[in-house]
């Protein structure tokens, strides 16, 4: 019987540093952001980087500790909404300008980790799209589409080829997209709080905020040590909601995803995957996995309401795991753990402004290493330099995702979708 595992993977293996002390006291600053991820990290840097220093960022618990520090660490273009109807929505030209703003990120994340030298394990082997059915086209289509009206050129690998990188007989063709990359999140996330820190920007943990007001035309944020007045504050807070504004909280649902890691595998590894690239499939319920530097395999898929307790999840992605590798069975889990990612109904990234210093990002989904940089650039040119372009979401916004009936419908559409892929998987014998 494998041990219920209690830490996640990337908490056992995080870089050290100095904790940031509490905010105590009253305090001023030009800008404000409440939450400690991807979001509210690329922001800060972002301001820093265009010479905004005035700028403090404060995190309820840890640095990464909601789905930045949890999440399964691939780096890609897109958005949880795809690119086709995306491309319905908006337009040619304007989806492709807006999808273009995360393949700009992948670039830019890239150049982070190197220019600041941040310890996170980035591996930039690009992601391969692993087709689970036999029939190729939905691969096909997606390749054409994407070149065609993305100028983004995916490599095709037939089965043979598929399957002398990934030696499952569950998969069939598969597409390889090469800019694309996976790393350790949350120390990458530890490795932006670290350099936005040393170009000036103030960080506080254990920073509950408990209130936002209006106070003679700035915000006035209180914990429950200190107070900060800020002339603009941004709520990146993704599923962990704050609390502070309901419109903002009850535009997104908090969804879990699951996530655990084997013990290390030495050559088995080594059998199973002859390639660093991370993978997934082509289901709508799919699985998600990459290769570690110490010989152990990443897993994760599902998409719930539940949060659910180490055991549970360990449980559940083991059946998953034995379907695509059943030459793991007895494997030992050593971690497993959940986190809660933002969605919007309308599957996009909620950036915007009340126009009175109030800023938000939120709903990235399974998506967000890439949105939340590009995100954070769009927010800090847009306070520093007065730059609109965060508009280009305009058409993405607070829409009520009704709760509580919101996570009864999420829920509902999951399991519909997860029967389409069991029937379709059946009807193929």
């Amino acid at each position: 019987m494998n041990q219920s595992p209690v830490l996640s993977y990337y908490q056992a293996t995080a870089t050290p540093y100095e904790r940031f002390a509490p905010l105590e006291g009253r305090h001023e600053a030009r800008v404000a952001i409440i939450g400690g991820g991807f979001a509210g990290l690329n922001t800060a840097l972002g301001l820093a980087e265009r010479g905004e220093r005035d700028v403090v960022v404060l995190e309820s618990k840890q640095i990464g500790f909601g789905a930045s520090g949890r999440n399964g660490g691939f780096v890609f273009g897109g958005y949880s909404l795809g690119e086709e109807a995306l491309r319905s929505q908006l337009g040619e030209e304007r989806a492709k300008k807006i999808f273009d703003l995360t393949t700009a990120a992948v670039h830019r994340i890239r150049e982070r980790v190197k220019r600041y030298t941040i310890a996170c394990d980035m591996v930039d082997q690009g992601i391969i799209w692993a087709n689970w059915f036999r029939d190729p086209n939905v691969l096909r289509q997606r390749q054409k589409s994407l070149a065609d009206h993305y100028g983004i050129h995916w490599e095709w690998l037939a089965e043979e080829e598929l399957r002398e990188l990934v030696r499952s007989e569950r998969y069939h063709d598969g597409l390889y997209e090469r800019n694309a990359l996976h790393l350790h999140p949350l120390n990458y996330a530890i490795g932006l709080a670290a350099a936005a820190s040393t170009l000036g920007v103030r960080i506080h943990e254990e920073s509950d905020v408990w209130r936002l007001r209006r106070n003679n035309n700035r915000w006035l944020i209180s914990t429950a040590s200190g107070e900060l007045e800020a002339e603009h504050v941004i709520l990146a807070c993704g599923g962990y909601l704050a609390g502070l504004r309901k419109q903002i909280d009850r535009a997104v649902l908090p969804i879990a995803t699951y996530v655990m890691v084997t013990e290390p595998l030495g050559d088995r590894l080594d059998a199973l995957l002859q390639t660093k690239a991370a993978v997934y499939d082509t289901r709508f319920a799919f699985d998600y996995y990459r290769p570690l530097p110490d010989k152990r395999l990443l897993w994760g898929g599902r998409i719930s309401v539940l949060n659910r307790s180490a055991r549970a999840v360990q449980r559940v992605l083991t059946r998953d795991l034995l379907r695509v590798f059943p030459s793991l069975r007895g494997v030992r889990i050593d971690y497993a753990w959940s986190g809660l990612m933002s969605y919007a109904r309308h599957q996009m990234p909620q950036i915007g402004s009340s126009g009175d210093g109030l800023w938000w990002a939120q709903a990235f989904g399974g998506h967000g290493l890439a949105p939340t940089c590009a995100a954070g650039e769009l927010l800090a040119s847009a306070i520093v330099d007065g730059d609109e372009s965060w508009k280009q979401f305009a058409d993405y916004g607070l829409n009520n995702t009704l709760k509580p009936f919101g996570f009864i419908g999420a829920q509902a559409s999951y399991w519909w979708y997860e029967c389409k892929d069991w029937f379709k998987t059946s009807l193929e014998g």
